[in-house]
C-alpha cells in the first residue's frame, strides 16, 4: 500500500487491536473501536484501564487496524499515544464511538446521559498520532491452485507522513 492507501485504510475501518507495554510480563492487546480526528487516532477508554496506564509510562504504541472481513486484511500502525481528560472532548468521542458501534449516529438528546457515563466510568481519550506503519502485502489461497507461484517477503516499517 501506498502512503494514501494506507491512510484509506485506516480512515475507512473501525476496529483495531491496540497494542501496548505493560509494566510487568509481555506486551498487552486489546480490541478498540476508534475514530480519526484529522491525523490522529482516538480511542475510548478508562482511566483506570491498563491503556490508560501504559500511555502515561511510555506513549509508544501500536494498532493493528483489522479488515473485518475474510480473508483477512490489516495494516499496523506505530504511533505516540497522549491521555487528555477534557470531559467536552470524551463526550464527543463517546458519541461518535457509540454511533459507529450502532451503525447510526447517537442522537444528540442522549448527550447528557453520554456525558454522564463518561463521568461514572472516568473516561479518557487516548490521542494517538501515527508516526509509521508495517507492510505485510497480504497473500491468500482461495484454492490450492493459489499456491503456484505464492511468494513472500520480508516486511518493512514505512514512514507515516
Amino acid at each position: 500500500m501506498d502512503q494514501a492507501e494506507r491512510r484509506e485504510f485506516l480512515v475507512s475501518h473501525r476496529t483495531a487491536v491496540f497494542g501496548f507495554g505493560r509494566k510487568a510480563d509481555g506486551p498487552a492487546m486489546s480490541i478498540v473501536y476508534y475514530v480519526m480526528d484529522g491525523e490522529d487516532v482516538l480511542v475510548s477508554t478508562m482511566s483506570a484501564r491498563g491503556k490508560a496506564k501504559a500511555v502515561h509510562r511510555n506513549p509508544k504504541v501500536s494498532l493493528m487496524i483489522l479488515d473485518e472481513k475474510w480473508p483477512p486484511t490489516y495494516l499496523l500502525v506505530y504511533g505516540d499515544a497522549k491521555v487528555e481528560r477534557d470531559l467536552d472532548a470524551v463526550t464527543d468521542l463517546n458519541m461518535r464511538i457509540l454511533g459507529l458501534m450502532a451503525g447510526e449516529p447517537t442522537p444528540e438528546e442522549r448527550r447528557a446521559q453520554v456525558r454522564q457515563s463518561a463521568i461514572d466510568e472516568d473516561r479518557v481519550v487516548l490521542r494517538i498520532r501515527p508516526y509509521a506503519s508495517f507492510e505485510t502485502p497480504p497473500r491468500h489461497v482461495h484454492k490450492p491452485e493459489d499456491l503456484d507461484g505464492l511468494t513472500h517477503w520480508a516486511s518493512t516499517v514505512l514512514a507515516w507522513a
